[in-house]
């Protein structure tokens, strides 16, 4: 078996965790039951991109156990935890990442998780698609189709949508209500606070916390911040969500008029360039700045080396950036996820339905590839209502029942 870590002696701490999370991944291991006995994935080949972590490690075991041939490489060079990726290996799952690695390196994982050939890809901001139709397509000739777990990964597939260059049929997951209605608004919100207070040891209350952008993630993050006492604004580009957040009791301004006044600065826009250096030299002295979006490519760190006159690191996970005026800015988990690169991501409860959608879309690519065109697709309604109702048996709550009468009023005109 192939695979490339960091340190299979810590399997036993990685094992820990997976266990641990199981428990609170009911739909997943439901799933896992329904069909272990049916193997539907006996002789299929799965690549994987995901933030190597508990909840993801969970998802790949389930696959493994379902008869899949997984390989396994992370999304993001700072979300990789060891320990998980030592446990996995130690199951007989091929893993190629390790926590820290170079951009050289972190492409050859990719390349490496391809290299079977997959029929299935799984992806967590299409830079497995990407290295598929750019760099390497002689791997993607046996590939039935695949699924995009966040927004950004979904942005990149739009436009090769668009442009017609999909050589594969690709899956929404990150539009499916299941989905985005709670990872993206619960999950982030939740963990990104999480990720600020375990890498600063500071509270959140009575401080002005500036979020950029006011979708599912910025929602989320916004809701959380103002339970915990902080005095949210809200930067956007965009007049319906910024109307939005205005609506929603939430102060609306630029950046530019932000910069001077906030305390935390959070980016959540998927985009580029939203705190760059026209902003730096407007923040206060011990602003702390960090990114939610996938890409660490929303605060201009680069620009910001180039006019700091001194870096150091001030604690696990916080750089601080010395200014010419005499301020330092500190900034988050190298400016990646800081909801993975300083802590451990979204709650299980939250992944349990996001990995559910993952591996029952999956199984609908499987069964219905011969008549699947190579386009970026919803996931099907009933996949979505599926995991819905078995979130909800879970967690014990039973809901009404269209009488027959009822449905015939709704169905009706007169």
């Amino acid at each position: 078996m192939e695979y490339e870590i960091k340190d299979i002696s810590l399997k036993d701490i990685g094992k820990e965790k997976i266990v641990w999370i199981k428990d609170f991944m009911p739909v997943l291991s439901s799933i896992e039951k329904q069909f272990i006995k049916e193997q539907p994935l006996k002789g299929i080949k799965i690549s994987m991109a995901l933030h190597l972590e508990a909840k993801t490690a969970y998802l790949a075991v389930v696959m493994n156990n379902l008869g899949a041939a997984v390989r396994v490489t992370g999304s993001n060079p700072l979300s990789t935890q060891d320990e998980i990726t030592a446990a996995l290996v130690d199951m007989g799952i091929s893993v190629f990442a390790y926590r820290g690695v170079d951009s050289m390196t972190y492409k050859q994982h990719l390349v490496r998780a391809l290299s079977h050939k997959p029929n299935i890809v799984i992806d967590d901001g299409a830079d497995l698609a990407y290295t598929l139709h750019k760099e390497h397509p002689e791997l993607m000739t046996d590939v039935y189709g695949g699924c995009e777990e966040t927004t950004t990964g979904i942005v990149r597939l739009k436009a090769m949508d668009t442009q017609k260059i999909l050589k594969y049929p690709m899956f929404a997951i990150n539009d499916a209500d299941c989905k985005h209605l709670f990872d993206n608004r619960y999950g982030t919100g939740q963990s990104s606070l999480e990720g600020i207070m375990r890498a600063t040891n500071l509270t959140l209350f009575g401080k002005k916390i500036v979020i950029a952008g006011y979708g599912w993630c910025g929602k989320g993050i916004a809701s959380k911040a103002k339970g915990f006492g902080a005095n949210v604004i809200i930067t956007e580009v965009d007049t319906i969500k910024a109307l939005e957040a205005a609506m929603d009791g939430f102060e609306v301004m630029p950046m530019e008029q932000a910069a001077s006044i906030g305390d935390i600065f959070i980016t959540v826009t998927g985009n580029i360039d939203v705190i760059t250096d026209r902003h730096f030299n407007l923040m206060k002295n011990n602003a702390i700045l960090c990114n939610a979006g996938h890409f660490d490519c929303e605060i201009s760190m680069k620009k910001l080396s180039k006019i700091a006159t001194k870096q150091e690191i001030r604690r696990n996970g916080v750089t601080g950036y010395h200014l010419p005026n005499g301020n330092v800015i500190n900034v988050l988990g190298e400016g990646r996820l800081v909801n993975l690169a300083c802590a451990d991501g979204h709650a299980a409860e939250i992944m349990d339905m996001s990995f559910s959608l993952q591996l029952l879309t999956a199984l609908h690519i499987l069964k219905n590839k011969d008549n699947l065109q190579n386009k970026l697709y919803n996931v099907p309604a009933c996949i979505d209502k599926a995991v819905a109702d078995a979130k909800l048996k879970s967690m014990g709550i039973r809901i009404d029942i269209l009488s027959d009468e009822q449905k015939k009023y709704l169905e009706s005109w007169e």
